[in-house]
């Protein structure tokens, strides 16, 4: 009888687990469809927030460990690229081979808007310097 006991527990506690598919379901992952850029979107469906990813090279390292042949560099979400309404968001990219960004839409209303880096760019001296970069999102379409 502790035997039945104990295999009922195991699966109410198994059943009330997160199975990793649903974990894993709530990003969605897109490529920029332009052919020469390094650049990944990251959605969170529940929420539209969107950041992107760039690998870029690191040609004068030849030794094997981290940042060796290259690095990673992650871009955090700005204007209308945080937190929206709830919603069910996902990611579409154009077959234009030289477009960096990407459409969120939201299944839910049928609202769209485009997705891409953004350089924020500052006067340093008699030129001008990068001085941040993050994602940005047009106003929503509907």
């Amino acid at each position: 009888m502790l035997r039945k006991g104990a295999a009922a527990a195991i699966a109410a506690i198994a059943a009330c687990a997160p199975a990793p598919a649903a974990i894993a379901s709530q990003y969605e992952f897109l490529a920029a469809p332009q052919i020469n850029l390094s650049l990944v979107y990251r959605l969170d469906k529940l929420t539209g927030d969107v950041i992107a990813c760039q690998f870029a090279h690191n040609p004068n390292r030849t030794d094997v460990g981290p940042g060796a042949f290259g690095v990673t560099t992650c871009y955090r979400g700005g204007e209308g690229a945080i937190k929206q309404e709830p919603g069910e968001y996902g990611l579409v990219a154009t077959r234009h081979e030289q477009e960096g960004g990407v459409f969120r839409v939201d299944y839910r209303t049928g609202g769209l808007s485009i997705c891409y880096l953004y350089f924020q760019r500052e006067k340093q001296g008699d030129h001008e310097a990068i001085a941040d970069q993050y994602v940005v999102y047009t106003p929503e379409w509907k």
